[in-house]
């Protein structure tokens, strides 16, 4: 792989025809060893966010040694990678197939679960050659919790109710050795005050079954910085965390977990795209919605852009995005402020897409072709660089 030192070095020793997207190894070891070493729990890497075995390995080096994996693919990927890693299947609803392998060959002993269905399929999938139940089931009941709190919500597709935990929680504790409460407040949660609601519900749950509970898992949800979107700084969610934890009726000894994904990587990568071709203030570009841009497209998430060229000097005015393929769809909104003189042939060079940018990119029509590059220079936009401090008497949430 190629090093550079940055964005404006690729372009001018390259002039690349096609996307080129580039990593910073430096910024996702940064954002792992601050979760290792301030997360008052356990860091688990929400492998969904970007699978990028390189990627994986920085994580690993700097401390991450737990992986929560959604599919049977993403075991095998994590456990090839990275034989010693402890892999936890917290996908809620999982082929008895995927159990049977992620267990019996790969050594997964953490599971989540939302239904009495689940649960029976995963004791039934994990019984060894005689029959006999497993005794080092490690079992997680996904809480369904609000979103209001983030840019994107996860509340709908997974997770119990809270009328239906406390009975789950009681069956799931006859048949495993271990017994958890997961819950995911949405993507890119914007206040801490989205995680005290959630434990509260958690609370809630607990209480009424009156089992043993040895983890609690906060999720992810953990924010990014993006235009238009500045999170408090992550200490914060950290502090008000630890502090409800501690007032769960669980058991002494128990485990607080988190699942970061985006905050863990989306400093990782940016992307380099050439403009086709301009219309007014619309730019034709040769990434998009099929590429790593789906979200900006699809959810409307307004990323960091930046022209590339030194000859564009004149002020900034917004831009829309088209993406490279025939489809009208390959739309992105914006608004993407750039100089208002920036011409086909000019680069522009979008941040912060370590996060589900370059793992949901597709070959559509043709396009997918991406080089990766490394380069040294700093993220467009960072939690970690000690650039973004808040005094804490300006939280948006009281710690009482």
């Amino acid at each position: 792989m190629q090093h550079f030192p940055d964005a404006q070095a690729v372009v001018r020793a390259l002039r690349p025809e096609e996307p080129v997207i580039l990593n910073r190894p430096h910024a996702a070891a940064r954002a792992a060893r601050f979760f290792v070493e301030k997360f008052p729990g356990k860091s688990l890497y929400a492998v969904k966010a970007n699978p990028s075995p390189e990627l994986l390995q920085i994580l690993w080096d700097n401390g991450v040694t737990h992986f929560d994996v959604a599919s049977i693919a993403e075991v095998r990927l994590v456990r090839a990678t990275l034989p010693g890693a402890t892999l936890c299947f917290m996908h809620p609803v999982k082929s008895p197939g995927a159990i049977r392998e992620a267990y019996h060959s790969h050594g997964v002993k953490t599971f989540s679960l939302d239904s009495v269905e689940e649960m029976e399929k995963i004791v039934e999938a994990c019984r060894d050659q005689d029959g006999n139940a497993a005794t080092d089931l490690r079992l997680c009941i996904r809480l369904r919790v609000s979103s209001e709190h983030a840019a994107l919500s996860l509340a709908a597709k997974f997770g119990c109710d809270l009328t239906e935990a406390p009975a789950l929680l009681q069956q799931t504790r006859q048949h495993c050795d271990w017994l958890g409460v997961c819950f995911h407040v949405g993507s890119q949660a914007m206040s801490p005050f989205a995680y005290v609601q959630a434990i509260d519900r958690v609370r809630a749950a607990i209480a009424e079954a009156s089992v043993v509970i040895d983890m609690i898992d906060v999720g992810g949800g953990f924010p990014s910085v993006y235009p238009g979107m500045e999170p408090p700084p992550l200490e914060d969610y950290f502090k008000i965390i630890h502090q409800h934890f501690y007032a769960l009726p669980i058991a002494y000894n128990a485990e607080l977990w988190c699942e970061p994904g985006r905050a863990l990587c989306a400093e990782y990568s940016s992307l380099v795209v050439k403009v086709e071709k301009r219309r007014g203030e619309e730019l034709y570009i040769n990434d998009g919605a099929y590429g790593a841009l789906f979200d900006a497209a699809h959810v409307d998430w307004k990323f960091p852009v930046r022209a590339l060229e030194d000859d564009l000097i004149k002020p900034v005015m917004d831009f829309a995005f088209y993406g490279p393929t025939c489809d009208d769809a390959d739309y992105m909104p914006g608004p993407f402020a750039l100089p208002e003189d920036i011409q086909a042939g000019d680069y522009i060079e979008i941040g912060m897409l370590g996060a589900y940018g370059a793992a949901m990119k597709t070959d559509f029509n043709g396009f997918g072709a991406a080089e990766r590059i490394i380069v040294q220079d700093e993220p467009m936009a960072s939690l970690y660089d000690g650039s973004r401090t808040r005094p804490e008497a300006d939280n948006v949430v009281s710690l009482r």
